[in-house]
This record gives structure tokens, C-alpha cells and sequence, in this order.
């Protein structure tokens, strides 16, 4: 008998539907066909103990199992259920009635469980968009899967279970997720806030600018000067998610596989915060079996970048095209995938090899060049991407002790999201733009043209302080951001001149200061 029901692939965040045929004929062989890889065909001894364990008979007949399209290659095992269900309907122990209105996926254990599998959310909306009534899911993926609309989504224990659904001897609940009250209510609450970081105003003045903007941000400091603790409180001073980045962001960690069962939704900015040691492929994401990298995984909060200059310099140039294009193209003999990478870049790192160039109260023992070398780590391309670069002095003992409270992550908040609303009015006709930071350099002129004195200010900084030529758009951009902080239309030279503080490291003479 021939039955006919419902999968699913996953290619980074594109999902293809997959027909699963199943038909038994006489003979005793068990075959899997339709490009599927070691993880697919093992499933005939994980599908046949399951099947025993479940309390149903193992069939004697020759077992022929198609996965179509025969073209696309079938990896993971999410396949494991609709084998299994399909050679059960295939003997007349399930019913094949409803079987072509549903998909179906998930990882048998030998026992009969379901255990979860990557990628339910997008599967999920597939599954919407292509017609089909539901969606059977391991439990522990079914809230996340229920985050779509308009689509059924059952959340089984195990096989016997699905098979009791189908013949009408049990009725599973489909799984209800307020997808919008949910979303509101998980909003998180950031714990770290920057009220705990005493003195350091310009700094945190910079993290505003390169908050309400969207900004890739550089700090230079001595050790111990609280690089790290203040851009682990950069999330608390961004926007608020929206339920669309919601989604889109919830849907890149499913196909990672590291979403919490017990929540539907990332209602919190991501941030990333990968070791120096990591590798290529870990950052930009790939491999055999594809993974979002640490780029894809930070889309639409912060990659945190500790130590800029340890980091291997091929990982770091694979960022470049990533951090322009703010989507990465993943092209490999299996697979090509694009995923989405809007992330904000905050790196830090020592000024010299022994860490106290320009420190006050440590004498530096490096040389001017190797002050150079090591500041050549990082190319200039990949600075030309980071517009806000920020010196970093230690708090003397004395101020720390006495410096107040500094102002609240909430307050700065609030500053941020005004001006973020003055560019989502600005930029609301162009496509794939929403804050100055996505400017092109047509949009500079039309948008951050200075006034006179701002472009004479311009002009005198970038011949006194001799100044790369690079910086004269981020400058602009920069600009643009603290002349909406400060709600002013136009860019004067007050706004200039803040923004010009913020290229330091494009001094010819920097290492030499």
C-alpha cells in the first residue's frame, strides 16, 4: 500500500515542503531514497524499535520510502515521525485519512518519544503560507511553533500518541499562544543598568550616540577601566523589540536549536559575546550541517567583540561584507543560504601590547611601533565600519568613591527611542533603512549636510588633526545622530564637533600620543 504525507526541510530560514511516500510490497528490505544523508537513513533502526516499543508490529513486507523532491538533500531527524507514521499507515494501523492536511516532524527515541527538533518556527509559518490545516510538533517544540497564527499546532508525547490522534482514539490539544500578549508581557527587564556605572559620562554619552543611531562602536582603554562592564548594559538602553524583529530573531535561533522550551518568543535584544578564540566558520556561521554563526545569532541586538585585536584576522575580515550589507551569504557545495545579520558591532581592546598607552597612572613600556603593529591588527576596512571610537581613561579611586549614581539605563532609554522615531519618520520611503547608521552617501548629502560653520569645522579637523579621509562620511553620520539626540533639524557646528571627538583612532599621530 502506498500512503503519501508531510514533512518539512530547513535551508537556513527558506523552508521546503517535503513529500514523504511510503509504500510496502513483498519482500524484507527497508530502503530510504531521495538524497537523504546519515542522520535520515539511520532512522530505519531508530523508526523500527520505535514502532515495537509503541506496541504495534514490525512489518515483514519490502519498505520503500521516498523523500521528494529527490533534488534537495534531507538532512537532520526531524524525519523520524513521518516515517514512522507512514509505514504504520502503509500496514492499515493508521489512518491515512487526514494524514495529507498535516505535517509532521520530529525525533523518535528508541522508545517511542518525541524529541525536539531545530527549526519548528519557521517550519511552522511554512506550514501556514502552504495551506495545511496543522502541525505536529514534540511537545517541546510546540510552543514555539505555536507563535504563528491561523495555524493548528499539536504538541505529541510520543509516537503512539500521534498514531491514537489520526485513528480518533485520542484528541491532542492544539497548543494556544497569544503570540502579541505574550510578546508584551516577556518584554524583558534588563538587571544591569548603567545607574551602577560611576563617572564616565563621555563614554556613556558615546554609547547614547551610538545607541539612538544604530552605531558600530570601538573602545580603546587600560585594563580594569570597565570596557565590558558597560557594554554588557549597551542592550539596556536600546529600543525596545518589535514583535516583527521578534519573530525574525526567534526564528534564527530556532534553526540554531537554542530556544528555551518554556517560551515562544526572544522578547529581549540578543547579545553575543563570543570568545576570542572562536573560529571562521563559528562567527559567520556554515559547516557540514549549517548553523547560524554569532553574526546571524546577534541580528537585531549586540556582537560584543572583547579584545578586538586577539581575534584571528580572517575571522574578523569575514565580517566585512556582513557588517555593510547587513545580510550574510553563506555559499557552500551543499547548501546556499542568506540569513539576516542587522547587528550593532561594540568591540574593545587595549591600546598597546602592555595595555597603558595614554593611561595617567601607569607608565606604558611600548614603543611607537609596536604600538603600530599592534593597532594593524585591525585592518582599516574594518574600522572604516565603526563610526563612534571612544578613549577610555581609569576613574581615579578618589572619584569613584564619591562619583553619584550615574543617570539610569531607563532615562538614557527614553532619549534613544525619541531619536530613533525622528529617523523612522526620515527614512520611512526607503527600503532597508532605519537609522543613520544604514545611510548611503547620497543619503548623507540629503540628509547630514552641515551648516557653514559646521563645514568649516569639518574642513579645519580634518587638515589639523590630520584625519583619514574615511572618516569625513562617519563623521557626518555621527553628527546626524547627535543633531536628532538633541532634536535640532540641522547639523551645526556643535553636533560636528562632538562627532569629531568620536574618530580619535584615525589620528595620524595616535600611537605616538
Amino acid at each position: 500500500m502506498l500512503v503519501r504525507l508531510y514533512s518539512a526541510a530547513v535551508n537556513g530560514l527558506d523552508v521546503k515542503t517535503v513529500e514523504v511516500e511510503v509504500n510496502i510490497s513483498k519482500g524484507a528490505k527497508y530502503s530510504i531514497v531521495g538524497l537523504p544523508d546519515s542522520a535520515v537513513r539511520e532512522s530505519y533502526f531508530r523508526t523500527r524499535t520505535a514502532i515495537l516499543n509503541s506496541g504495534f508490529q514490525q512489518s515483514t513486507g519490502h519498505i520503500i520510502v521516498n523523500l521528494a523532491p529527490a533534488d534537495l538533500r534531507k538532512e537532520g531527524s526531524g524525519y523520524d515521525l513521518p516515517i514512522a507514521v507512514g509505514v504504520l499507515a502503509a500496514e492499515g494501523a493508521v489512518d491515512k485519512q487526514r494524514l495529507d492536511k498535516f505535517v509532521l516532524v520530529g525525533e523518535l527515541g528508541l522508545d517511542g518519544g518525541l524529541r525536539p527538533v531545530r527549526g519548528a518556527l519557521p517550519i511552522s509559518i511554512n506550514a501556514r503560507k502552504e495551506g495545511f490545516e496543522g502541525l505536529i510538533v514534540p511537545k517541546a517544540n510546540a510552543r514555539e511553533a505555536a507563535a504563528v497564527n491561523r495555524l493548528k499546532v499539536y504538541g505529541a508525547d510520543n509516537l503512539a500518541q500521534v498514531a491514537a490522534f489520526f485513528n480518533g482514539r485520542e484528541d491532542i490539544a492544539p497548543t494556544e499562544v497569544d503570540t502579541r500578549r505574550e510578546f508584551y508581557e516577556h518584554q524583558c527587564l534588563y538587571t544591569e543598568d548603567f545607574a551602577d556605572v560611576r563617572g564616565q559620562e563621555n563614554v556613556k554619552r558615546a554609547f547614547e550616540v551610538a545607541a539612538a543611531g544604530g552605531h558600530n562602536i570601538l573602545l580603546v582603554g587600560s585594563p580594569g577601566c570597565g570596557k565590558s562592564m558597560m557594554a554588557k548594559r549597551l542592550p539596556s538602553i536600546l529600543p525596545p523589540l518589535t514583535l516583527a524583529e521578534s519573530l525574525e530573531t526567534t526564528q534564527i535561533h530556532s534553526v540554531a536549536g537554542i530556544l528555551d522550551d518554556k517560551t515562544s518568543l526572544v522578547t529581549a535584544r540578543p547579545f553575543r559575546n563570543p570568545h576570542h578564540t572562536i573560529s571562521d566558520v563559528a562567527l559567520i556561521g556554515g559547516g557540514a550541517n549549517f548553523m547560524p554563526g554569532e553574526i546571524s545569532l546577534a541580528h537585531n541586538g549586540v556582537l560584543f567583540l572583547d579584545e578586538l585585536p586577539e581575534f584571528s584576522r580572517s575571522a574578523l575580515e569575514t565580517m566585512r561584507q556582513p557588517l555593510e550589507d547587513r545580510v550574510v551569504n553563506i555559499t557552500r557545495a551543499r547548501y546556499n543560504v542568506t540569513l539576516p545579520c542587522s547587528f550593532m558591532l561594540v568591540a574593545s581592546m587595549n591600546p598597546c601590547p602592555c595595555g597603558y598607552h595614554n593611561d595617567p597612572t601607569h607608565t606604558c613600556v611600548c614603543s611607537p611601533g609596536q604600538i603600530q603593529r599592534y593597532m594593524n591588527r585591525i585592518s582599516g576596512p574594518l574600522l572604516d565600519r565603526i563610526d563612534v571610537q571612544v578613549e577610555i581613561q581609569p576613574v581615579p579611586f578618589k572619584k569613584l568613591s564619591e562619583a553619584a549614581p550615574g543617570e539610569s539605563s531607563a532615562d538614557i532609554r527614553k532619549r534613544v527611542v525619541a531619536a530613533r522615531d525622528i529617523q523612522s519618520e526620515r527614512f520611512k520611503s526607503v527600503n532597508g533603512v532605519h537609522c543613520n547608521a544604514q545611510m548611503s552617501d547620497k543619503m548623507i548629502h540629503e540628509y547630514a549636510e552641515p551648516d557653514e560653520n559646521g563645514l568649516k569645522m569639518l574642513r579645519l579637523a580634518m587638515e589639523k588633526r590630520s584625519l583619514s579621509a574615511r572618516a569625513y562620511g562617519r563623521i557626518l553620520k555621527v553628527a546626524r545622530t547627535i543633531a536628532d539626540l538633541a532634536g535640532s533639524p540641522q547639523v551645526t557646528a556643535e553636533h560636528i564637533g562632538e562627532a569629531i571627538g568620536y574618530r580619535n583612532l584615525d589620528r595620524s599621530d595616535w600611537a605616538e600620543g
